[in-house]
């Protein structure tokens, strides 16, 4: 216990200490990895300029940065820095072009830029994160030996993931890029092998003691019978892989032939103590279309060679893992599509009392408490209003009170009790953020100064409704009346891609908060002018020589669907091709999809070549084509 508990204040040390950089004096913070250090905490506890007490009644836009593609991956942060020629506070951008953005911090100037290939268009006619997929998940930053280790998704022959360690300043190679690789046994003895085709990389990347961790899942769950979840290790000096490698499904067969077990999180990081790595993971069984009457009657998961629905620890090897924790309605879970892994694992800082905890929140609205240590059964658990599509922060205020933040549906406070032992504690709610046109939940990061009292500042951007765009608000953390007071809220940019979730993380340090979008970077802080709604931007197309149509599932008679468009039109779609090539979703009448299609023959029909979920809000559809 005494090793877990070192190595839990480690974890967040490291990662505090990462937020300070270039002297006292300056105080600089540095934000080199997702949510600001390997917790995932996104707590920036040295923000001085920024404050609750005295936000600028003068904040607005400094700059607003023109980019090449739509960024799904947080804005990173190194102040100081000797590049193009000068000494930049540099923000790093990574887009879904595969390009990667050394900016000016202040003025948003393009330093250097680099493309790392050509991006893979609609991988497998999935447009759940836009129409090109490159660079996803969010880089990480080794200070120490002046890199940016990097995951590009690259068109060719076959779609292949190319690991960079890129140099700081020049954004060139500092090794020759490696081409994800692995394979595992499954239960049958036969060897299963990552195929880039069918797997996607999208959680944030985790770097620590000198290791380098990716996770992979599924685009859109097609090809369910070629796709599974893994998580990745490579030695970060010479980008050598870890001799071992973890597959969350290594099951030979199974009844519906869907394996997955999914690494996708909404883009959140792995997380870690320094003693083990946790994750979470998405449904595997249950989306069988043929035979649906399969679902209730069985589950291939046995929390050994299938793991869906569950929160993993893994040894730092890989070799092994260190606990599972899965709900006890996990084959509902399955039927339902309610992923656990669509949020990421928050760890906890080492509370007053020596708990070592974590936190998590499921797509049905179940906002966990976990120990790091005993993953077995959870601490504490409460019913949200919401789901979550989202990862929580945690902060400790200045009366020394942990509190993690949630954002799944309203935005939350609850504080961490451990008297008499672990619970949570309903501190505020607030629902100015706007929810229900995409899926539930939006993402938050936390600012204080450690040193004075009701500085804490809690940032989200909240995800677009119709073609409205992102906006960004600042939330007080001091609740009045159990809210919290709103400090600030303005456009952050556009969201085009209503099909695919806007999983965006704002970054704030040193006195300025950063939103990507597609196309752009918006720089905030005290001095800017009011910001402007971004100008409408056309939907997302469907993949080339494809039409799309969305509608509510009216009926689906052997795969002949019936889709009620937003129009009040009846359209039918013959859904076989898609179903039997692993190009659909499961098929729920009441529930809204987006199919991509080609004419058809027999009554006027059109044949689907891909079935996806379409969001909830009828503004959230893309536009017909």
């Amino acid at each position: 216990m005494n090793g877990l508990l070192r190595a839990a204040r480690l974890g967040l040390a490291s990662g505090l200490a990462a937020l300070l950089c270039c002297g006292a004096a300056s105080a600089q913070v540095s934000v080199t990895t997702y949510h600001y250090d390997n917790l995932r905490t996104g707590w920036n506890h040295a923000e001085t300029q920024l404050t609750a007490s005295a936000f600028p009644a003068n904040f607005g836009v400094l700059a607003s940065i023109p980019l090449d593609d739509q960024v799904d991956a947080q804005p990173l942060l190194l102040p100081g820095q000797a590049i193009a020629g000068g000494t930049h506070d540099v923000v790093y951008v990574a887009t879904e072009g595969n390009t990667v953005y050394a900016l000016d911090a202040a003025s948003g100037q393009v330093l250097v830029s680099r493309n790392l290939g050509a991006p893979v268009p609609t991988p497998l006619g999935c447009g759940n994160n836009g129409p090109n997929v490159g660079i996803t998940g969010t880089p990480v930053i080794d200070v120490g030996r002046h890199r940016m280790y990097v995951i590009a998704y690259v068109n060719g022959s076959s779609p292949q993931y190319q690991l960079h360690a890129i140099d700081l300043a020049t954004l060139a190679d500092v090794l020759n890029p490696v081409t994800v690789a692995a394979t595992q046994k499954l239960t049958d003895g036969s060897t299963f092998t990552f195929n880039a085709t069918y797997q996607r990389q999208r959680p944030a990347l985790l770097l620590v003691s000198g290791t380098l961790y990716a996770g992979f899942g599924s685009f859109c769950d097609f090809q369910a019978n070629h796709s599974r979840g893994w998580v990745l290790g490579w030695k970060a000096a010479k980008l050598t892989p870890l001799p071992s490698a973890e597959l969350n499904d290594t099951q030979a067969s199974s009844p519906t032939n869907f394996f997955l077990s999914s690494v996708w999180m909404s883009g959140f990081g792995l997380s870690t103590n320094g003693s083990a790595i946790f994750f979470a993971t998405g449904n595997s069984d249950c989306n069988f279309y043929d035979s649906p009457e399969l679902c209730p009657s069985q589950t291939t998961y046995d929390g050994v060679t299938n793991i869906q629905e569950s929160v993993v620890g893994l040894q730092m090897s890989l070799a092994a893992r260190t606990g599972v924790f899965t709900p006890s309605n996990v084959f509902q879970m399955d039927i339902d599509d309610a992923d656990l892994g669509a949020a990421g694992v928050m760890l906890l800082p080492t509370q007053p009392d020596g708990s070592n905890l974590a936190s998590i929140v499921s797509k049905d609205g179940r906002l966990f408490l976990l120990n790091q240590s005993s993953l077995s059964t959870y601490v504490d658990m409460q019913q949200l209003g919401n789901g979550c599509w989202c990862g929580s922060s945690y902060y400790r205020g200045h009366d020394g009170v942990g509190r993690v933040v949630t954002g799944a549906g309203n935005l939350q406070t609850w504080q961490v009790s451990t008297s008499p032992a672990p619970h949570w504690v309903a501190e505020s709610s607030t629902s100015t953020i706007p929810v229900g046109e995409q899926d539930p939940g939006f993402f938050t990061v936390v600012t204080s100064n450690a040193a004075k009292p009701n500085t804490a500042v809690i940032w989200a951007v909240g995800r677009p409704t119709s073609n409205t765009g992102l906006v960004l608000y600042a939330f007080s953390a001091t609740p009045q009346n159990g809210t919290l007071k709103l400090l600030y809220s303005a456009p952050a940019g556009s969201w085009p891609n209503l099909g695919g979730n806007a999983n965006v993380v704002p970054m704030v340090a040193n006195g300025r908060a950063y939103v990507a979008a597609y196309k752009t970077l918006t720089i905030f802080g005290a001095g800017g002018t009011a910001a402007v709604a971004a100008a409408p931007v056309a939907t997302a197309s469907a993949p080339a020589g494809l039409a799309l149509v969305t509608g509510t599932l009216e009926s689906n008679q052997g795969l002949q669907l019936t889709l009620l468009t937003r129009t009040g039109a009846k359209v039918q779609v013959d859904a076989r091709k898609a179903a039997a090539t692993g190009h659909s979703t499961r098929l729920v009448v009441g529930e809204a999809y987006t199919v991509a299609s080609q004419p058809g023959s027999a009554g006027g029909a059109v044949v689907a070549s891909s079935i996806t979920r379409a969001k909830p809000g009828v503004g959230a559809w893309p536009a017909d084509q």
